[in-house]
């Protein structure tokens, strides 16, 4: 029985994988309606690149769901939902939109999957205390779905980032399914329909790139993992909420740093910059494919952690949580992810000069 399961799956992915033959097809729309992402002072990228390769992943999903997913109000919704986060993607990387505008489609998309499909974040355990959020679960989904979208949304900077830490993240909910022996639910059906989408843009998308997923991706990525992560808690499939956000504690933190970092500089959090996590290790002078797999291996070490935690694991999960916690660390301290060092540094000399200047004033006047 587990073997036709396992073989299920295979097919699964390997379906899904096969929707990477849109790619000529998309890279031709995006040059004919110019969804194109141009070079400019906070990009890395040297020529003009093809935009809405978040499509393909868009058309796997389509086509795992017809081949794969059962039909369910639940579905109907993320598929609606789904559909208005591609149209408001597209819309965005062929003629941008602001940022209220953009906030405006996350936000109608997530209303639907929660008002509609009751996909809600009723309730949470955390480090052994219960939290029952009553009527605030409403307001509160749609405040973490839309925060997803924008997480893979920031993290989205070099090639085949954002992409690979999201396959990441569905294949550890299929490693965990399995420990959990829970492989026939609808968001573990949904994760390896995407996993094996996210395989077939990765192919295309990863260093040198050939195509970008565009904000079509990257919402659809973030609103299709806050979905598995949901649906998953409330099916008791990832035993808490804690599991998928240690998974993507890379793209959770950078947010968070870009956040505190444009309050501290007093500029707007929507307002784009070039101190991303990916961006402080290029100033390493890591390569840009060095730096991708760089923050792969750290958010593999997140999926271990999360892996661990589910087993119970408890001394090998504080292993992990140390080293990553050291990684962390030196991050912040080494980097200019939070405030900008240079800036701190030059401001100290010139306080002393002054200094320095004023006491020989007062000595050329003791002379004379």
């Amino acid at each position: 029985m587990k073997d036709k399961i396992i073989l299920v799956l295979q097919i699964v992915i390997l379906v899904t994988f096969m929707t990477s033959i849109f790619y000529p097809i998309v890279k031709w729309i995006s040059n004919h309606v110019n969804a194109l992402d141009y070079p400019n002072e906070r990009k890395v990228h040297k020529k003009p690149m093809p935009l809405l390769g978040g499509l393909m992943m868009f058309f796997g999903f389509l086509f795992g769901y017809m081949c794969f997913a059962p039909q369910s109000t639940q579905m109907l919704a993320i598929l609606i939902s789904g559909f208005i986060v591609i149209l408001t993607g597209m819309i965005d990387d062929i003629k941008p939109l602001t940022a209220k505008e953009k906030l405006i489609g996350q936000i109608i998309a997530a209303l639907v999957v929660t008002f509609y499909g009751k996909i809600l974040l009723n309730d949470i355990t955390f480090f052994g205390l219960y939290f029952d959020f009553g009527i605030f679960s409403y307001p509160l989904t749609v405040i973490f779905i839309v925060a997803l979208m924008n997480c893979i949304n920031f993290i989205d900077g070099l090639d085949g980032l954002a992409c690979g830490i999201s396959t990441i993240f569905f294949a550890t909910i299929g490693v965990i399914a399995f420990i959990m022996h829970n492989i026939g639910s609808l968001e573990i059906t949904i994760t390896f329909i995407m996993l094996g989408a996210c395989l077939g843009f990765l192919i295309f998308n990863f260093h040198p790139a050939k195509i970008f997923m565009g904000e079509t991706g990257s919402m659809f990525l973030g609103f299709m993992i806050a979905v598995v992560c949901l649906m998953g808690f409330k099916a008791v499939t990832l035993t808490s909420l804690v599991v998928p956000m240690l998974i993507l504690a890379i793209p959770i933190l950078d947010t968070l740093f870009a956040i505190i970092r444009r309050i501290i500089h007093k500029k707007p959090i929507y307002i784009a910059d070039k101190q991303h996590i990916h961006h402080q290790l290029l100033n390493k002078k890591f390569s840009q494919k060095t730096t991708v797999l760089i923050i792969y291996a750290v958010s593999l070490l997140f999926s271990l952690a999360s892996i661990f935690y589910v087993l119970k694991d408890k001394k090998a999960g504080l292993i992990i949580y140390i080293v990553i916690m050291i990684l962390i660390i030196w991050l912040v301290l080494t980097t200019d992810i939070l405030t900008d060092k240079a800036k701190i540094h030059l401001k100290v000399p010139d306080v002393l000069k002054k200094h320095v200047i004023k006491e020989n004033d007062k000595n050329d006047i003791k002379k004379n």
